[in-house]
């Protein structure tokens, strides 16, 4: 059994890209598994820990820490665009280089980027559990940000690049304005009257994954291109889940906590 799983396992490895081989985190996905393994740990038992504890007030660390975020979207944002443009990426089917051409690099290097800086914003969930804010430590947000790393470690080990761009570009546009909220926000209830555009936020991230999945799905459903459909059938079903929970968390934070509200005062 052992041997068959290591055939197996060495299989999938030797089909990955050699570009990336020893690039840090690329070369197994052990360091990966055990991270994420880690921070499922910590979002289980650190809000216990902290359940008889005073919350810590930690501005002097989310405000350097989320301005940082708005400072890496922008660069992976900027990278990400000028390697497609130069390119010449096609929106419609995008294979994927995997040669030693320069922008064949730069663009793996922005897909690379793109997964560590997932291992980064585990941190919105530790500053949740030390600030006693445990509330906001949903499913969704256990989920999307523990299922990404295991999403972006495959996709930069056998596809870094081709139809991978579209993801990493919208999602860094809208990491620059929801890291901009949190920065901004964290300066004090003072703040708020300039974050009239929180719910926006939600709204927008939808619209994001509506993009995937009509861009996935159109190579799933429409077209015959060049890259491996495994990974559009996966872009496509995620974005879907993540579409149902999104949906899900609008509906309960803005539609429901609308209607009480109107409820009570009349």
């Amino acid at each position: 059994m052992m041997d068959t799983f290591m055939e197996t396992y060495e299989a999938f490895m030797a089909k990955g890209d050699p570009r990336v081989e020893n690039w840090l985190m690329m070369k197994s996905p052990v360091p990966s598994i055990l991270l994420i393994a880690a921070y499922l740990l910590i979002c289980i038992c650190g809000p216990m820990l902290m359940k008889n504890r005073k919350p810590f007030d930690l501005k002097f660390l989310i405000i350097p820490y989320n301005f940082a975020l708005v400072g890496l979207s922008a660069y992976m944002f900027y990278e990400v665009l000028m390697s497609a443009i130069l390119a010449n990426y096609s929106l419609k089917c995008q294979p994927v280089d995997y040669s030693d051409n320069p922008l064949a690099m730069r663009m793996a290097r922005a897909c690379w980027w793109f997964f560590f800086s997932k291992f980064i914003e585990f941190f919105d969930s530790f500053f949740m559990i030390l600030r006693g804010k445990t509330n906001q430590l949903t499913f969704l947000h256990v989920y999307h940000h523990s299922t990404m790393i295991v999403n972006w470690w495959l996709g930069v080990k056998y596809v870094a690049g081709g139809q991978s761009f579209f993801i990493a570009l919208l999602n860094s546009s809208v990491h620059i304005m929801m890291y901009s909220y949190y920065g901004l926000a964290a300066f004090g209830p003072h703040m708020q009257k300039y974050l009239w555009w929180k719910r926006y936020m939600t709204r927008i991230q939808l619209i994001q994954f509506l993009m995937f999945v009509t861009h996935s799905g159109y190579n799933v459903f429409m077209t015959d291109c060049d890259f491996p459909q495994g990974f559009n059938v996966a872009v496509f079903l995620y974005s879907i889940s993540l579409i149902a929970l999104f949906t899900n968390f609008y509906v309960r934070e803005y539609i429901h906590k609308q209607q009480k509200k109107t409820k009570k005062s009349k």
